[in-house]
């Protein structure tokens, strides 16, 4: 970070920060910056607490200690909501409205629905479907999310995080369970995401199709940081994306 460049400036800051959940510590001493428009791959083995990072920025994990801010807002604090409306947030996908009987175009719209909002804006119907187009899937409004396949239900819910937006975007495991070609379609997304200037965290397994887009790979072991290299070829570990569920 250059001296000229603010806290507040800052997408993500991790400072001390720790985890746990149901008593168990889940992350420990994470201290950790992302710059703007800088693209980050977190990996890591099942269970070193990629996804509870993921979690905790978007305030879906508590933190335990230490600080976790977005855009110089601390998680929890009164000026936190205003800062996360800047996130796009794509979730893995298996915990997803797997079984929300919902099309693909009420699925996006849902991105742009906030806190103290009332109802949808009839331009939203037309943004979200343009959205849709941009990832790939136009003509596929209404189809039924729950039936899509695994690639097609990656790129709505990508297409549900950037309907909004967002300056900076938090993606867990996107690649997870697709076949290639649907890999290489949302590769094709995510560059056009990072051509635009968005900050991206992605939690991965390997880099796989998003290689040339990394700049940066952080690597937890066991809730730790243990590496923190640019450009770090990784070699595929268990579970790893690109076969069809």
């Amino acid at each position: 970070m250059s001296v000229t460049e603010t806290k507040t400036s800052l997408p993500f800051r991790a400072t001390d920060l720790s985890v746990a959940l149901q008593g168990n510590l889940i992350l420990e001493n994470i201290n950790l910056q992302i710059t703007p428009g800088t693209t980050v791959a977190l990996c890591g083995e099942n269970g070193s607490g990629k996804s509870t990072l993921v979690r905790a920025a978007v305030g879906l994990n508590p933190v335990s200690s230490g600080s976790l801010e977005i855009f110089g807002a601390r998680v929890g604090d009164k000026n936190y909501a205003k800062a996360l409306a800047k996130v796009g947030y794509v979730p893995q996908r298996k915990s997803a409205l797997g079984t929300v009987p919902a099309t693909a175009l009420e699925v996006v719209r849902s991105g742009l629905l906030r806190k103290g909002r009332v109802g949808p804006k009839r331009s939203d119907r037309e943004r979200a479907r343009q959205t849709l187009a941009k990832v790939g899937l136009a003509g596929s409004e209404n189809k039924k999310f729950q039936f899509m396949s695994g690639g097609q239900q990656q790129r709505v819910l990508i297409a549900r995080a950037l309907v909004r937006d967002p300056e900076f975007l938090i993606m867990d495991e996107p690649l997870a369970g697709i076949d290639r070609q649907s890999a290489k379609s949302l590769a094709a997304t995510i560059a056009e995401a990072k051509t635009a200037g968005k900050t991206m965290l992605i939690v991965l397994h390997e880099h796989g199709s998003l290689a040339p887009l990394i700049d940066r790979t952080i690597t937890l072991v066991s809730g730790q940081i243990a590496s923190d290299n640019p450009r770090e070829a990784l070699s595929p570990l268990p579970g790893a994306e690109g076969n069809e569920e």
